[in-house]
């Protein structure tokens, strides 16, 4: 099941984007204050038994973009669609919002472009959208992340 975070949901989503395991490293990791401050951004899903499988969250960047980021599945529930399901929760969000720019950094192209993203140069974002970038430990050197956007 896809649902809005919830606040005894924070150590759980901490966990999933600490371990690097769950997510190869291409995620950034948020400190459990930055997930306090942003919580409302945040989907989760959940097992049968209400544990926390998988998260993303819907980052409003400015009145018209937002970004997708910190999505993780765990590894043994991937392929059930889970991570496309909550891209799509956060997309639904946008619309809901009146946000009709979404992008996303990201190293995993293909399956960004599975979900209809394109391709974008770095360039052609909000300069804001590299706030995260300069605390980032691969930046500038060793970042391969590329730009995808969807206009809904």
């Amino acid at each position: 099941m896809i649902r809005k975070a919830r606040i005894q949901d924070v150590k759980a989503i901490h966990s999933l984007l600490m371990h690097r395991e769950e997510h190869d490293g291409l995620v950034l990791p948020r400190s459990f204050s930055q997930l306090y401050s942003h919580l409302r951004d945040f989907f989760v899903a959940v097992d049968d038994d209400g544990a926390v499988i998988g998260c993303c969250a819907l980052n409003i960047i400015w009145e018209n973009l937002a970004e997708i980021r910190s999505l993780v599945v765990v590894s043994k529930h991937r392929g059930k669609r889970l991570g496309r399901k909550l891209v799509e929760a956060c997309l639904s969000e946008a619309v809901t919002l009146g946000i009709f720019k979404v992008y996303t950094l990201t190293e995993q192209t293909g399956f960004v472009a599975h979900l209809e993203f394109v391709q974008e140069e770095m360039d052609a974002l909000n300069q804001k959208v590299f706030a995260d970038c300069l605390n980032c430990p691969r930046f500038p050197d060793h970042c391969n992340e590329v730009a995808m956007v969807m206009v809904l």
